[in-house]
């Protein structure tokens, strides 16, 4: 079974319906309200703003530029008392509550970020012991606390907690460590998918090949977060055998996406009804898994077909794309300064506190809107929706459901 993208989009502007009455600070506003002037991106940050400002953050970081203190201090101030983070709050000095939507993908990318910035011990230290308290007893996580451990959830934490010098394979819950977890959602070698991993199981147990899932589930397998340094190894994928320690899963998973981008050095995105579609986004995290597991001929082939082609998918997706792009740059060792021509680092920087004329411009259109007594509100009602699902869909894209062809 496929999971296409359309459907993940439709998914989450029905999530969005669904999640309405639940959202951060949960007194309604009539008027769409101005951007944070310190957010990376011009899109309604409800269900990403933390996690696409941790990836700006990090990718400056790998870049060997300092980010702006106010995106820094923005981060910072959408964690709760307990250390969770929020994926937007916007007033930080009321207290998050039962409503108050945090999750744990958040929570560990801005972690990550915070970690290799340096300096906020005391935030990172909070936002571990808050993931560890939430972690599954099958030693996994879910995207929310409580929910079914998936394997980019558990990656992604991972990462967190190898980021503060935490040794996640002793990071337990029942007896059982998000190693654990990764390999139980590791397909066999043989049969279709072999070596990649899932989502999650399906209702039925089985498990069903996940392109995403299997670049995310190679770095935790690894031990290794979003920021992977050059990769080092033979160059080449190996064969797929019976996984029974985490370096063997990730060996298997770098195997299988070797073979997924072998024939046009890139993934695919499917959608029903369409001929399928260059996945730009999961073929840069595929070029850092491949990276980090040391298989760099793939690697560079793809970053080098992401050079040719992928400029306009980020220029069109926005701050978090250009991270994406910049963290596979740095995974293979190359300049993100000169992208195919493209300065990336400078175009994220536009995107983030450099750009003050975003927030003008939100004004602006919140103002217009106030003021029109249009019948065609409900359609911009609409738009809000097909935007804010578009954030989910590019968060979900990094950490959920999306299937190699």
């Amino acid at each position: 079974m496929n999971v296409r993208r359309s459907a993940a989009v439709l998914a989450a502007v029905a999530v969005l319906g669904a999640a309405a009455p639940a959202a951060a600070d949960s007194s309604p506003s009539p008027t769409p309200q101005a951007l944070p002037s310190a957010l990376y991106g011009d899109t309604d940050p409800q269900y990403d703003g933390v996690w696409r400002q941790s990836l700006a953050l990090l990718a400056q970081h790998a870049a060997g530029t300092e980010p702006p203190k106010a995106a820094v201090g923005w981060l910072t101030g959408q964690q709760c008392a307990d250390g969770s983070f929020a994926p937007f709050r916007a007033d930080p000095s009321a207290a998050c509550d039962a409503k108050t939507m945090v999750d744990t993908n958040q929570t560990a990318a801005a972690v990550q970020a915070l970690a290799a910035l340096g300096g906020h011990d005391a935030v990172t230290d909070k936002a571990v012991g808050w993931l560890k308290s939430v972690q599954n007893e099958d030693g996994g996580w879910g995207y929310t606390a409580g929910g079914p451990s998936d394997t980019n959830s558990t990656s992604v934490v991972v990462g967190a907690l190898a980021a503060v010098g935490e040794k996640p394979g002793e990071v337990r819950k029942g007896g059982k460590s998000p190693y654990d977890a990764l390999l139980g959602l590791e397909l066999p070698c043989t049969g279709e998918g072999a070596g990649a991993f899932a989502y999650q199981p399906e209702k039925d147990g089985s498990l069903t090949a996940n392109a995403d899932a299997t670049a995310a589930g190679v770095l935790g397998a690894l031990g290794k977060g979003l920021l992977v340094e050059p990769g080092e190894g033979d160059g080449a994928a190996g064969s797929c055998v019976e996984a029974t320690t985490p370096a063997q899963a990730a060996a298997n998973g770098a195997a299988h996406l070797a073979g997924a981008l072998a024939a046009k050095g890139h993934l695919l995105a499917s959608t029903p009804g369409a001929e399928d579609q260059p996945d730009f986004g999961n073929t840069a995290d595929a070029v850092v898994a491949l990276a980090a597991q040391g298989d760099t001929a793939q690697a560079e082939k793809s970053y080098a077909w992401l050079e040719k082609n992928a400029a306009d998918w980020a220029a069109q997706s926005g701050p978090g794309a250009y991270a994406q792009l910049i963290l596979a740059s740095h995974a293979t060792g190359a300049d993100p300064r000169d992208f195919g021509g493209t300065d990336l680092v400078e175009q994220l920087r536009a995107a983030g506190p450099a750009a003050p004329e975003k927030t003008a411009k939100a004004t602006e259109e919140a103002q217009d809107e106030k003021d029109s007594d249009s019948p065609f509100g409900v359609w911009w009602f609409v738009g809000v929706c097909l935007v804010a699902g578009i954030g989910i869909g590019f968060l979900i894209s990094n950490r959920t459901k999306r299937q190699q062809p």
